[in-house]
């Protein structure tokens, strides 16, 4: 056990969890690559858990980090901000919601439990739609509708959550149907469940769960929900965390998948933002935003150092269409790693879309979770100069690739070859 490791058990929480059976300190980073204390250098398709979204150490950021500090870092929301300004009329104008307002937050569990505050204080309920296998962050809201028994310590909540069907294509009592009918059963299923309750306030859902292992439902599955919903005045609020700014390549919000009936009502981002610097919020109409009857501030949420970080980070992701190229680029990585599992009988799916992939691991001739090989798989990863991430809701025994959206063609080529011989070495 080296010193940083004994420190860390010593003084942090148990439940703080480590990747690896020797718990890797990551040191700096450039481009797409990390190094860690002993000076091995890593190829890093999981990006801190999606989040440095363009690349490490980037210099736009970097740069507009540092000139930003050099003046002022922070003076909260109880003065004029320039920085928070501009970047939240970037944001409305790329959310497709009409008049839309957008609230700063420091992470996406807090931009997520705004947007529950939003929500059942506008339609004075605190009943909340959830999909099941979801993960919406770490407050106790958010906890309260995580529908991942792995990532829900307390079953106490200041909400009444019902979950829904319909995240997970290939798992579940709908498996089996075609899209059509898939679409079709979920929309009749939440159509009884809300013949049994109260009016809820709002569905939220991951239009790619993250936590869940990368899973998804048809294209269309939410806009013929919001049709259910639009009827009872139910909002729709879009947990884009994960799915946002381009990742899935398809589109630049996860949503857009599902749009024939318009954009959601809200919309929670937070993560790839920043590139790192912790950015979260929230999009939604004005007279949602707007709702609240008392006074609030937000000491951390759009501070100037973090908006100069991300309009930065979002002008470079623009400018050189890295959604563009999550769309090229993912789609060789996931074609290469299908071709790489096709002959391994434990990889039960690889799914995803743009450079947001997962790789489902089961024991071979079952439907049963294999989490000790995804961990096993992670550490030959690692071994072999790659860091990748796990989750799922089935014993968390989900591969998640998802690297930094500047990811070139060699290096998805070289990943997915260490990522084919950790599968091989683990069988």
């Amino acid at each position: 056990m080296n010193d940083l490791y004994a420190r860390h058990r010593r003084v942090l929480p148990d439940w703080l969890a480590l990747y690896y059976d020797q718990p890797l300190e990551i040191t700096h980073g450039e481009g797409r690559h990390v190094w860690d204390a002993q000076g091995n250098k890593y190829l890093d398709f999981f990006g801190g858990i999606l989040t440095t979204m363009t690349a490490h150490a980037l210099p736009e950021v970097t740069k507009a980090v540092s000139e930003q500090a050099g003046r002022i870092i922070h003076s909260s929301t109880l003065y004029l901000n320039r920085p928070m300004v501009e970047l939240a009329e970037r944001i409305a104008h790329l959310s497709g919601i009409p008049d839309a307002r957008v609230f700063f937050t420091t992470s996406g569990t807090e931009a997520n439990d705004t947007a529950l505050l939003l929500a059942t204080a506008h339609r004075r309920s605190n009943t909340i739609l959830a999909m099941r296998n979801s993960y919406h962050g770490r407050s106790f809201s958010a906890v309260g509708i995580t529908g991942n028994r792995g990532w829900s310590p307390t079953s106490l909540s200041p909400l009444q959550t019902l979950y829904v069907h319909g995240g997970v294509r290939t798992r579940g009592p709908y498996a089996s149907l075609d899209d059509s009918a898939f679409i079709e059963a979920c929309v009749d299923d939440l159509k009884d469940l809300l013949g049994h309750t109260r009016p809820p306030a709002a569905l939220i859902a991951e239009p790619v769960q993250g936590v869940g292992g990368f899973t998804s439902p048809p294209d269309g599955l939410y806009a013929a929900f919001r049709e259910v919903l639009n009827a009872y005045g139910i909002l729709w609020i879009a947990d884009e965390v994960q799915t946002g700014w381009g990742r899935t390549g398809d589109h630049f919000w996860g949503w857009q998948a599902h749009d024939r009936n318009g954009p959601p009502d809200i919309v929670t981002f937070a993560k790839g933002i920043g590139n790192g610097m912790s950015i979260g919020g929230v999009v939604a109409r004005s007279e949602i935003m707007n709702c609240l009857d008392a006074n609030s501030i937000s000491t951390f949420g759009g501070t100037q150092v973090t908006m100069a970080a991300g309009l930065a980070n979002l002008s470079h992701l623009l400018e050189h269409d890295l959604q563009g190229n999550a769309r090229r680029v993912g789609g060789l990585l996931i074609e290469r790693l299908r071709a790489a599992a096709a002959q391994d009988p434990g990889v039960r799916e690889v799914r995803g879309r743009g450079l947001m992939i997962g790789i489902e691991l089961t024991r071979p001739g079952t439907d049963e979770a294999d989490p000790d090989r995804a961990a096993a798989v992670l550490e030959a990863a690692r071994a072999g100069g790659l860091l990748i991430g796990k989750g799922g809701g089935h014993s968390t025994s989900a591969l998640r690739v998802a690297p930094p959206l500047s990811l070139t063609v060699a290096e998805a080529e070289e990943g997915a070859a260490i990522l084919e011989s950790a599968l091989r070495s683990t069988q």
